[in-house]
């Protein structure tokens, strides 16, 4: 779709490339979290839990001081996701996202509707980091959804670090991938199957990394922050989002 950047200062400064999963409660804790982080991350990531809790308004409070990843997978019948996009683009978030296992149909409506929103990337879910499904299988998978997704007019893909390189191998840097699974240290996996840490991530070549326990339970959930921008930054090659 060839949308723009959402901000020209993100290909400078490598903040601006960590997503924090906002996997609390409700709108209070939000916004708390929010606060607390302000300042050493450029993005907040919306999910399923929070958006059910609280809905459009904090989509809104939170547009107002930093980037909004509405990541909610949409998964339905054509006509029905891009509606759903609409009212994402209509709620001025700057990345939302559908599922690739919708066929390339639903994908292509989608991205009919993400076209009257340009400052808005749309991107596909291809393989989830809790699935196990073995790794050469996943990356068959990924790989081949992250393919039907860049056919169909999409800006990138969702994606482990582990199958960034040939989803880029395949469909050119120009196509983005955002990456959870990301731990580092000592950190618990939790449910994730396929992980990585942040320096990983970068060198794999991945565009923006999502971060959510490890830095929402850590003791001080902004030095966690710093923490990943600091790995983030000392990776090699230190690439820049792309347009």
């Amino acid at each position: 779709m060839g949308h723009n950047a959402p901000d020209k200062g993100e290909r400078n400064d490598v903040k601006n490339r960590l997503m924090v999963a906002l996997d609390v409660p409700g709108q209070d804790d939000a916004i708390t979290m929010a606060q607390r982080l302000a300042g050493n991350v450029g993005w907040f990531k919306i999910g399923l839990r929070l958006f059910v809790a609280s809905g459009p308004e904090l989509v809104r409070k939170i547009l107002q001081t930093h980037h909004v990843f509405l990541d909610l997978k949409f998964h339905d019948i054509p006509n029905t996701v891009a509606e759903a996009i609409v009212s994402a683009g209509n709620l001025g978030v700057h990345m939302t996202n559908i599922h690739a296992a919708g066929g390339p149909e639903m994908m292509r409506a989608a991205a009919h509707a993400a076209n009257d929103f340009p400052n808005m990337k749309l991107i596909a879910v291809t393989v989830l980091t809790s699935d196990p499904m073995p790794p050469a299988k996943a990356r068959e998978t990924a790989v081949q959804r992250a393919e039907q997704s860049q056919k169909a007019g999409l800006d990138g893909v969702v994606c482990s670090v582990h199958e960034v390189a040939a989803i880029k191998q395949a469909c050119g840097d120009d196509f983005l991938t955002v990456t959870p699974g990301i731990r580092w240290g000592n950190q618990s996996t939790d449910d994730q199957q396929r992980i990585a840490d942040p320096a990983a991530a970068i060198s794999a070549g991945a565009d923006y990394l999502v971060v959510g326990r490890p830095i929402l339970r850590a003791d001080d959930p902004a030095t966690a922050a710093r923490e990943a921008v600091a790995m983030m930054s000392a990776s090699t090659p230190p690439i820049a989002i792309r347009q």
